[in-house]
């Protein structure tokens, strides 16, 4: 099974479609809390659907269960808070959710999950790829920016 990962930010839209739709997924899953925001241009909610449908011929699905609290994210993003306890927090979270039971295999399988963050590093998109390859053993990440 293959995870792909992609942030929005810091690419064109140019940038942004063709590299999903070389990427071999199948289907985009949103794991942003807030997805609707202004913020967001190319990749608001009813927008990136529509763009995925007609560019890339992508599924789009908006899976809040692999997204961190609005506390979590609060702590991390407006109080300047330390990724090592926002890591924690995030991973606790994951478990206590129980993703790798609740989260359908099927739907993540060739599909690549998008957060904002342009890098996968300080990103949650990261976390929960990672986790499900350690629930899930069968799992091969690539992250495309």
């Amino acid at each position: 099974m293959k995870i792909y990962t992609i942030g929005f930010t810091k690419k064109t839209a140019e940038q942004f479609f063709e590299t999903l739709r070389a990427s071999g997924a199948n289907r985009l899953v949103d794991v942003r809390l807030n997805n609707v925001s202004q913020l967001a241009g190319f990749a608001k909610k009813q927008d990136l659907a529509y763009f995925l449908r007609r560019i890339c011929g992508m599924d789009y699905v908006h899976l809040p269960a692999l997204a961190p609290t609005q506390d979590i994210l609060d702590e991390y993003k407006k109080q300047k808070g330390d990724w090592q306890i926002y890591e924690q927090g995030f991973l606790n979270l994951m478990r206590e959710r129980r993703i790798e039971e609740t989260v359908s295999r099927d739907m993540l399988a060739d599909s690549c999950l998008l957060c904002s963050e342009d890098k996968p590093h300080h990103c949650h998109r990261r976390l929960v790829a990672e986790y499900l390859k350690e629930h899930w053993n069968d799992v091969d990440i690539c992250h495309l920016g």
